[in-house]
């Protein structure tokens, strides 16, 4: 992930919409193929404000409506269709259902781990399309939640729809609970898993998305000689298997989770998660400027506020990479610094 900036100098980061310090309105410019500030004019009209662009912008559909998106589509592409969507939101065809509380709220945050998924995807130039694009196994997202029968509830007590997380034929479905911070939590501890989260989710089901688009029918043979046989055990039969017996003694040795012991498919999208997960860290260490060792007792405080701003970021970015909290949340303004600054001079002052 690269360092995007507002027109005021401050950093701004992949998932916003305004500047923390100047208030500007910030997006993402798909002639830029970067974040910049958005300038709009009294008719309502957006335009890049990088002079070498300027280019016309209008807001994607979940961006100006939804509130879930931050990316610009380019205006001449527009084609009048009362809800244009952006590069990103075109592969989706099914959203949460918005009546229920707190729906909108999880479908914001599958929204941030999917921009962050197909911006990796992009970055390596893997190819992917939608069925508008003419591609050959078209890509599509369905994020859905279990849903409760309410006709007749005294006669279909316990009966509920479950959607299950996963991928066949080019869609991934992911259910919107595992954008439910203390759900997803409980799921991680019951099934023993060392990281769960969102972008994991969509890390992991691409995998199962690639291996039809660049393994099947076309490198089966290579697949089989690293993974092992997919077509035996068939896929059932090695999922029953698996949650009869559990992963195989001393798995750690050659599968990168206890679940991609459970089948070669498994392994593969297992492995290819952790691929991304690799990518997306070391490409925002790449462009994070590197720092020099500063001794805080004898530092000024701007150097220490400079190093700890850029530590920060390169945490968070990290953080980010592979769907953990920031640690290190805080934005500093100057009105803060300077607050931080005085109680700095004044510990410095005593010792």
């Amino acid at each position: 992930m690269k360092k995007f900036f507002c027109n005021c100098t401050a950093i701004i980061f992949f998932e916003n919409n305004q500047c923390v310090s100047c208030g500007s309105e910030l997006g993402w410019c798909p002639a830029c193929k970067t974040m910049r500030t958005v300038i709009s004019d009294n008719n309502g009209n957006y335009h890049c404000s990088e002079q070498s662009c300027g280019a016309a912008l209008t807001k994607c559909y979940n961006h100006a409506v939804e509130n879930v998106c931050n990316r610009f589509l380019l205006t001449e592409s527009v084609t009048g269709a009362a809800e244009a969507f952006c590069d990103y939101c075109r592969f989706n065809e099914t959203i949460p259902d918005l009546s229920v509380d707190g729906n909108r709220e999880k479908w914001h945050r599958i929204e941030i781990a999917k921009r962050r998924l197909l911006y990796t995807l992009d970055m390596l130039n893997v190819p992917y399309g939608n069925s508008q694009d003419g591609f050959n196994t078209p890509l599509s997202f369905d994020f859905k939640g279990d849903t409760e029968k309410k006709r007749l509830l005294w006669l279909n007590m316990g009966k509920h729809e479950q959607v299950f997380t996963g991928h066949a034929d080019g869609k991934v479905t992911i259910n919107i609970r595992e954008a439910d911070d203390v759900e997803r939590e409980k799921a991680r501890v019951s099934f023993g898993e060392a990281h769960r989260t969102v972008i994991g989710h969509f890390r992991h089901e691409m995998g199962h998305y690639f291996w039809d688009v660049l393994i099947k029918e076309k490198q089966e043979e290579e697949f089989i000689t690293i993974f092992g046989d997919h077509n035996n055990p068939d896929y059932g039969t090695a999922l029953e298997l698996y949650y009869e017996n559990g992963a195989v003694p001393g798995w750690q040795q050659n599968f990168i989770s206890a679940y991609a012991t459970m089948h070669p498919w498994e392994d593969f999208a297992e492995s290819f998660a952790a691929y991304l997960d690799m990518v997306s860290v070391v490409d925002i260490a790449f462009h994070t400027i590197p720092v020099n060792p500063i001794d805080p007792l004898s530092a000024g405080f701007k150097e220490i506020a400079d190093q700890y701003t850029q530590l920060g970021l390169l945490l968070n970015e990290m953080n980010r990479a592979v769907g953990l909290i920031d640690p290190v949340p805080e934005v500093y303004t100057p009105a803060i610094l300077h607050k931080i600054e005085f109680v700095h001079d004044l510990l410095r002052n005593t010792a």
